[in-house]
């Protein structure tokens, strides 16, 4: 992914360490000052989609993980999405895939895209099958078959391609944390991402004390100093202000603050309320 299409890296994670060789320019402008906000789509509905897609947020993931999107729905929200005048669609919009499946990604990026974020990787070499999965010959083994044209998009050439594309890698257990400097500076990995409840279940501590360990070599400071090191993304699943202020405390720098299916209960249940003079 291109640098202009992305907000920088801090000029330094909180220890002190500068961004490695090849870094973005961290002057660069960035929204919300360098930290982009993202929303996270789980209900698995272009309709759901394209409202998150309006939100103003920095860019929308669809979530054929844990969420309800399957291979039909990622590829038909997409096409919404494409539409012309949706709002939003000028974000970042990724996909993440149920695992480390080359298939999967590939098809995610014909449908159009941004890029994907790729659960559970263990080590740089599973990081280096990921970066390779979402790019052509010579830099990967992405087969062609762009379906953004169906939908009225200009399809961009291999080679530019290969430079737009965004692969994020997640990092979820102990042994991805131990492996987190070479994952992170695996050549085509453009950000690292934590899982925080699963990180924290593998750990075996919970999710509030892992967002409260600020110590120097504790494991998000850990992760944030890999990233600096590498010049790459250091991004987080926050689902909450609460933990979305956390995470940007410890210097994230995506940080997915608004779901789906969180914002309507919430929002439902705050009118209810309301109308029921509750409140």
């Amino acid at each position: 992914m291109t640098d202009a299409d992305r907000p920088a890296p801090d000029a330094a994670a909180p220890d002190g360490t500068a961004p490695g060789p090849g870094a973005p320019d961290p002057a660069a402008p960035g929204p919300a000052a360098g930290v982009a906000i993202g929303a996270w789509s789980t209900l698995g509905t272009p309709a759901a989609a394209s409202v998150l897609a309006g939100l103003g947020a920095d860019w929308l993931l669809l979530d054929a993980q844990h969420g309800l999107y399957d291979d039909r729905a990622v590829v038909e929200s997409l096409a919404v999405l494409a539409g012309p005048g949706r709002p939003g669609r000028t974000s970042p919009v990724l996909v993440r895939v149920p695992a480390l499946d080359s298939a999967w990604i590939g098809r995610a990026l014909d449908a159009g895209a941004t890029g994907v974020l790729v659960p559970l990787v263990q080590d740089e070499h599973e990081a280096a099958a990921a970066a390779r999965a979402c790019r052509y010959p010579p830099a990967g083994g992405r087969s062609w078959g762009g379906w953004g044209a169906v939908w009225g998009l200009d399809v961009p050439g291999t080679e530019d391609a290969n430079r737009e594309v965004m692969c994020a890698v997640m990092v979820e257990t102990p042994s991805a944390l131990d492996r987190v400097e070479a994952i992170a500076g695996t050549p085509g990995v453009d950000m690292v991402f934590v899982g925080p409840f699963d990180l924290s279940i593998a750990l075996g501590t919970d999710h509030a004390s892992l967002l409260a360990d600020r110590s120097p070599d504790g494991p998000l400071a850990r992760v944030i100093r890999a990233c600096r090191a590498a010049g790459v993304h250091a991004g987080a699943y926050a689902g909450t202000l609460e933990a979305a202020r956390a995470l940007r405390e410890h210097g994230f720098s995506w940080i997915a603050t608004v779901t789906d299916a969180g914002l309507l209960a919430s929002a439902g249940a705050d009118l209810v309320r309301d109308a029921r003079g509750d409140g």
